[in-house]
């Protein structure tokens, strides 16, 4: 609701755009408001509060009683009810006593009215999970994300292990190396190789991965503080904050020439991955960096690339302008990528409710 002091203030506002000249429409627009809106302040000459708050409304007809409601806090009140929410109340009332007093939203919304919904039960409360470790990445070789999955080999059962890290603000695959198992010995070998690849040893890096044990052996956390890498990881039980190398691997293998009966050998896989990498880093227009590739990232080429088109829209929109609506396509260059970035009232947290006792009641 929009108080009386801003109401004041708009109309005021509208009142002297107007006498400058500006129509009624276009003012309330500015403004945010609907004409109707404006005449509904308006017409008695005089500024009031909302009165919707102050409204008498009926009594729905579906609307609990004052004895219903007393019903519900003494049912929920019984011994042997003492640490079951309130859907099992109910479940148990119409099993135990062919008894149906009210729905189990209609069980909470009374509770919630009395003050009376806290956790109950030996079962500890459940925790929201705290929020994703965010890192931000301006420049390649500043943030990477590696993460490993499973080659089919030759037979049912058997598999090889693959390993690759992505630079996730080129989203140029800078390791990768396919091995018979998984060990946090093979997952340090992949790492090394990248960063002397890419020439940044010494150099501030930070290298997410998940919780699984290849990433978080005694002796490749050692070797990640000698090269001056720092760890992140993961969420326990979370399995989209690797969001960048989960995509990846949804790329690898759904290309059309992934070969979906196995892989021969170890020597075929590899060779397979060194081809796929090829294609994704010197081929592959990225959706998420402009449809460049992630070399053209990496290297900064994608900086001439992206100008060379929006020129060329701009000389398309000049020679037939009558088919262009609005502004050319946005070329521009994204200047950073963040890693699990923090997004405000997009979580629901779910509890689980149940019976406060009052005061008088407890003991």
């Amino acid at each position: 609701m929009i108080s009386i002091e801003d109401r004041q203030h708009a109309v005021q506002l509208i009142a002297d755009a107007c006498e400058d000249g500006s129509t009624l429409t276009a003012a309330c627009d500015v403004i945010g408001i609907s004409i109707r809106t404006h005449q509904r302040w308006v017409q008695t000459g005089e500024i009031t509060a909302d009165r919707r708050p102050l409204a008498e409304r009926p009594m729905p007809a579906n609307a609990l009683t004052a004895e219903e409601e007393s019903e519900i806090l003494k049912q929920c009140h019984r011994d042997e009810f003492a640490d079951l929410p309130p859907d099992q109340i109910v479940v148990r009332l119409m099993d135990e006593e062919q008894r149906y007093i009210a729905s189990v939203s209609s069980f909470y919304r009374v509770l919630r009215k009395h003050g009376q919904l806290a956790h109950r039960g030996r079962a500890k409360a459940r925790k929201s999970q705290p929020a994703p470790t965010t890192h931000t990445a301006t420049a390649p070789n500043q943030v990477w994300s590696w993460d490993c999955t499973w080659l089919p080999g030759p037979a049912k059962g058997t598999y090889y292990y693959l390993v690759m890290i992505l630079d996730i603000f080129s989203r140029k695959v800078v390791g990768w190396e396919a091995f018979l198992g998984e060990s946090a010995a093979n997952s340090r070998t992949v790492i090394e190789r990248a960063v002397l690849a890419e020439n940044i040893v010494g150099q501030p890096l930070v290298l997410h991965a998940d919780n699984g044990s290849p990433f978080k052996g005694a002796t490749l956390l050692e070797k990640l503080r000698d090269l001056q890498i720092q760890p992140s990881f993961n969420r326990p039980r979370v399995s989209n904050d690797n969001a960048f190398s989960e995509a990846l691997f949804r790329t690898c293998k759904y290309v059309p020439n992934y070969p979906a009966n196995g892989f021969a050998d170890l020597t075929e896989a590899q060779q397979w991955v060194h081809g796929f990498v090829q294609w994704y880093n010197h081929e592959h227009r990225h959706s998420a960096i402009r449809f460049v590739t992630p070399i053209q990232r990496h290297t900064g080429e994608d900086k001439a690339i992206l100008a060379k088109r929006h020129a060329l829209n701009l000389a398309a929109r000049a020679a037939h302008p009558e088919r262009w609506s609005g502004d050319t396509r946005n070329w521009e260059l994204r200047t950073s990528v963040v890693f699990n970035p923090v997004v405000q009232n997009t979580a629901f947290k779910q509890h689980i409710y149940s019976v406060q006792l009052p005061a008088t009641l407890q003991g």
